[in-house]
């Protein structure tokens, strides 16, 4: 694959934006990963939550091989993932006020748990009141979102704050303003978003972080194993119902 190509541009694209968190953000991305472990140590659940596009790292945490078994998805109907008619109503729904707070009122969220909200642009009101709700209620709150959003466009919450401001722990993952990382003559628009590669990849070093963790203070985390490997199925059944109580993804 010739690096001229786009497609060998997109890779070194995603590579250096990867290379640039995993040097930035190391600490911001232990922060989140010790946040996590204390809460899971002290009996405590884990909950993420995105819309859209960016809801789609938030579920690559949620019962997956190799993953915390304690990761819950908070779901709001309509705006996890593009699975609505219009597509575009999604993107609506991210503009309703109040319908993070209802989500969260009815969801088994209880204080001392601690909840990811993944948005990228973090400015609009659904992420943004998702936070500030669940600080309220007494959730820690760790924020995924790019901070060039903060610096380059205006909020579009009423509050004219953005996810940022609403954060215990903030991970930035420098994606640019407009999620495309790539032009080329003859392509009117630019092209070649990252965010997903880049968050999922965050999600998954903070998870990892929170196992380490864990074990430095002795407790054996509860991870998941692929259900393709013998014996999976059976250690899998031993970790749901020894922390079932945590577990929301199970009934």
């Amino acid at each position: 694959m010739s690096e001229s190509e786009p497609a060998g541009q997109f890779f070194d694209a995603a590579i250096g934006l990867l290379r640039r968190v995993r040097d930035e953000e190391a600490g911001p991305v232990a922060d989140a990963g010790a946040m996590i472990a204390a809460t899971v140590a002290d009996g405590g659940r884990v909950f993420v939550f995105g819309a859209g596009h960016s809801s789609l790292p938030a579920q690559d945490v949620v019962y997956r091989a190799g993953g915390l078994a304690l990761v819950n998805l908070l779901a709001v109907p309509g705006v996890v993932g593009i699975d609505v008619m219009p597509a575009t109503l999604g993107s609506a729904l991210e503009r309703v006020d109040g319908l993070a707070g209802a989500v969260l009122d009815t969801s088994p969220a209880r204080p001392g748990d601690v909840l990811v909200v993944i948005s990228l642009s973090g400015r609009n009101a659904l992420p943004v009141e998702m936070a500030m709700n669940a600080r309220a209620i007494g959730l820690k709150v760790i924020g995924v979102t790019s901070l060039a959003y903060a610096e380059e466009t205006r909020s579009r919450h009423v509050s004219g704050t953005f996810l940022k401001d609403h954060c215990d722990v903030v991970v930035d993952t420098k994606i640019t303003v407009g999620d495309a990382e790539l032009t080329a003559e003859g392509i009117a628009a630019p092209f070649g978003p990252a965010s997903t590669v880049v968050a999922s990849a965050v999600m998954q070093a903070v998870m990892a972080a929170a196992a380490g963790e864990l074990a430095a203070r002795g407790i054996d985390p509860p991870m998941l194993r692929s259900g393709n490997v013998d014996g999976g199925h059976e250690w899998n059944g031993r970790v749901l119902e020894e922390y079932g109580d945590r577990i929301f993804f199970r009934y």
